[in-house]
């Protein structure tokens, strides 16, 4: 015995009541003979289920359950690339090296040719009145200390600074020579303004 608050039971309708007495019943639609049943619920007070859920044909292409997978050794993007580091300190040593190893022996070449033949009687550096002997070429003398001077900050800033550049990689070959060129300058230096005292002396004593 059932409720009569409560709704009718799945897959069955409630009897509607005759018009008048003795007029015919209206028949009861239920589900057909050899119908296939629906894996769908039928709805409350309807009689007939659902059609059918479709089926796919056989052979036909199905997505496989959980998408596609992405293929193995496939196509990858490259690795970004690493950003590049900076020559500076590179360059900058062997511009201080090169400064210093070129440009102030050239300066003291030229001064120690006119040093010589201004003076080519030569001059002793332990002589009491030496500053007196070089009085006649007292601006040559000037120039090649100030190119001594200039050399020697300029080959010790190129040592540092090569030494940075190969530490942090910023383009270590130039570092590399800078830092040869640096220690090779006060040489360099000294060579050249020998050469040249001696010939400004031997161009002194000819005129």
């Amino acid at each position: 015995m059932t409720d009569p608050q409560l709704p009718p039971p799945y897959g069955s309708a409630p009897a509607v009541p005759p018009a008048y007495p003795g007029a015919p019943q209206p028949p009861s639609y239920g589900a057909p003979s050899g119908a296939q049943a629906s894996p769908f619920p039928a709805p409350v007070g309807a009689g007939a289920p659902f059609p059918p859920a479709p089926q796919a044909p056989p052979g036909a292409y199905q997505v496989p359950v959980g998408g596609y997978a992405a293929p193995e050794g496939g196509y990858a993007l490259p690795p970004a690339a690493a950003p590049q580091k900076s020559g500076l300190l590179g360059i900058l040593a062997l511009v201080f090296a090169l400064l210093a190893a070129v440009a102030s022996p050239v300066v003291a070449g030229i001064a120690g040719f006119e040093i010589g033949t201004r003076i080519p009687s030569g001059f002793d550096t332990t002589d009491p009145n030496f500053l007196s002997v070089l009085s006649p070429a007292r601006d040559q003398v000037l120039w090649a200390e100030i190119a001594f001077w200039a050399g020697t900050v300029l080959g010790l800033a190129g040592i540092v600074v090569g030494i940075m550049a190969i530490v942090k990689k910023q383009r270590r070959a130039l570092g590399v020579v800078a830092l040869i060129l640096s220690v090779l300058g006060a040489g360099v230096y000294w060579i050249v303004l020998t050469i040249s005292l001696s010939l400004g002396t031997a161009n002194g004593l000819g005129a």
